[in-house]
């Protein structure tokens, strides 16, 4: 992984309701984003800037079902190295 990749990951897990989200993810799975937002207690809106500057550091993924965003995270793995669970 390169270090611009690496800096990425770790300003956008710098910010502690995007870890909050993580974790979330970590241990639910897939979620949508007002599940995940009402987990994390913040806004419809503000959940999903926390979830694209997650999916622009290619932390999570989404999918699309009807008229929800399933999220979901790219790499648990990865992930479990920063979470105490």
């Amino acid at each position: 992984m390169k270090n611009k990749e690496l800096s990425k990951i770790f300003k956008a897990l710098g910010n502690e309701r995007r870890l909050l989200i993580v974790t979330i993810l970590f241990k639910n799975r897939e979620l949508t984003v007002g599940q995940i937002s009402e987990f994390i207690h913040l806004s419809f809106k503000a959940t999903s800037k926390h979830l694209l500057i997650l999916s622009n550091a290619k932390l999570v993924s989404m999918r699309q079902i009807s008229l929800n965003r399933m999220y979901s995270l790219n790499n648990p793995d990865f992930i479990k190295q920063f979470l105490r669970v």
